[in-house]
């Protein structure tokens, strides 16, 4: 018999086989799923093509449930490797300014945030090596961040405009989203928060594991250097 997807193949020569070959479709049940036999009764439905239409429904659900699950774990991987590149960043920095310099860089290349601000809530102190990340622990600059310092729990979303302005400075008309990360270990008690100006880039509904991976990387990193720098 000619092969199936030639061209010259008549609808008689394919009859002629399936007689020859009564159990072609008991070998090759795939080929249901994708064949549309009418009912001899018109409009009523058997039961068996009622079972084929639930089976061929089933099929494709789970079909979407494997794709979905796919998505998540590049995700997954994609949020790993950022993560491994994140630690080893600030591993390399042997000071503060490296810290800031190498956290900045990561998260903009490999996060692909637009801001950064790290912030150590601490009395202003001229000429230190952290003069510029100290946030002074006053009511005006505290108070925008009393629920996250609270709940030790990272916020992802629109910032109000007095966050912003505390973190991003000259650029808080830009922050559209960002994600405001508490950075509270031992002694330390600070904020890191990373920006985008995209206004859906950082989400009340995202998933904080990430972030707080991130605010335990970088809160242990800036433990092990301020001793020496403060």
């Amino acid at each position: 018999m000619k092969e199936p997807n030639d061209p010259a193949l008549t609808a008689d020569q394919v009859e002629a086989y399936l007689h020859r070959h009564p159990e072609f479709f008991n070998e090759h049940l795939h080929l249901l799923e994708k064949m549309q036999i009418p009912h001899p009764c018109g409009d009523a439905v058997s039961l068996i093509s009622k079972q084929l239409e639930i089976f061929r429904a089933k099929h494709q659900e789970q079909e979407n449930q494997l794709t979905a699950l796919i998505d998540i774990a590049r995700e997954n991987d994609t949020s790993i490797n950022r993560m491994h590149k994140l630690t080893l960043a600030l591993l390399e920095a042997a000071t503060l300014e490296e810290l800031v310099a190498n956290l900045d860089l990561v998260l903009s290349e490999h996060f692909l945030t637009d801001f950064t601000a790290l912030r150590i809530i601490r009395p202003h102190v001229p000429h230190s090596a952290i003069a510029n990340l100290c946030l002074e622990p006053t009511k005006d600059n505290l108070e925008p961040f009393s629920k996250e310092l609270s709940s030790n729990q990272p916020k992802c979303g629109r910032p109000t405009l007095a966050q912003a302005k505390i973190l991003f400075g000259d650029a808080a008309a830009e922050a559209k989203s960002c994600a405001i990360i508490p950075l509270i270990f031992g002694h330390l008690e600070g904020l890191l928060a990373i920006g985008s100006r995209q206004e859906g880039r950082f989400h009340y509904s995202m998933g904080h594991v990430f972030l707080m991976q991130m605010a335990e990387i970088t809160g242990t990193r800036l433990l092990s250097l301020l001793p020496a720098e403060s």
